[in-house]
C-alpha cells in the first residue's frame, strides 16, 4: 500500500496486521479519488473504521486541511498513527480509539462538521446507511459533503434514502463503492418550487 497522488504521493503505507481489517487495494483508492475529487481544496475529513487509515491519509494528501481517524482497535490506532508520521501529515490529523457509534456523540458535542466521510465497515456489518442517518441527526455534515460507502459487493444499499443520494456505484470484484451527496432539504426545496410554478398568477 501506498499514497497515490498528492503531497505525500509514493510513500509506502503500514497494513494493520492479522486479517481483521481488509485495506482498500491502491487500484481502488485511485478509482475512488477519481470518482470524488481527485483533489481538494480545502475541507476536513471523517474516516471512521479507519484500519490502517490509507483512506483519510490520501484525501490529506490530495488537499484535504484536516481528517479525524476513528478505529476500535489498538492495533489499528498504532498503524493510523505510524502513517501519519511517515507522510508527514499528523499535524493535520485526530486519531480517536473508540466504537463508531460513540465517536460520532462525542464529535457532534465539539461541533464537529465534515464535507467527506469514508464508511468502511467490515464487511459483516450490513448498516452503513444507519450511520449516515445519524451523522445527519447529529448534525456532523456540512452541506454537499460526500459520502464513500465501501461494502461487500453481494449487499446493495438504496439509491436514496433521507437526505442521502447516490450519485456513483462501482463493482471491484468483491469490493463495492457507492458515492452519495449530502441534500438535506432537498425534497422540500423542489415542492416548494413546484407549488411556486403551479400557483396561480393574478
Amino acid at each position: 500500500m501506498r499514497v497515490v497522488s498528492g503531497s505525500a504521493k509514493g510513500r509506502p503505507l503500514k497494513a494493520v496486521p492479522g486479517t481483521g481489517t481488509r485495506p482498500t487495494t491502491d487500484k481502488v483508492k485511485e478509482a475512488l479519488f477519481s470518482m470524488i475529487g481527485p483533489y481538494f481544496e480545502g475541507g476536513a475529513a471523517l474516516d471512521l473504521f479507519a484500519g490502517s487509515g490509507g483512506l483519510g491519509i490520501e484525501a490529506l494528501s490530495r488537499g484535504m486541511d484536516k481528517a479525524v481517524f476513528v478505529d476500535l482497535e489498538t492495533k489499528s490506532i498504532e498503524v493510523i498513527r505510524e502513517n501519519l508520521k511517515a507522510t508527514k501529515l499528523e499535524g493535520q490529523a485526530a486519531v480517536y480509539r473508540n466504537d463508531a457509534g460513540r465517536a460520532l456523540k462525542a464529535l457532534a458535542k465539539r461541533n464537529t462538521t465534515f464535507d467527506l466521510v469514508f464508511l468502511d465497515p467490515p464487511y459483516r456489518m450490513k448498516n452503513g446507511h444507519e450511520f449516515m442517518l445519524t451523522m445527519h441527526e447529529l448534525e456532523l455534515l456540512e452541506k454537499g459533503a460526500t459520502i464513500v460507502l465501501e461494502y461487500e459487493s453481494k449487499h446493495e444499499y438504496p439509491e436514496q434514502f433521507g437526505p442521502f443520494e447516490q450519485t456513483r456505484k462501482a463493482v471491484y470484484g468483491e469490493t463495492a463503492v457507492s458515492i452519495y451527496d449530502y441534500v438535506p432539504g432537498a425534497a422540500e426545496d423542489e415542492e416548494n418550487s413546484i407549488t411556486e410554478e403551479e400557483a396561480p398568477h393574478d
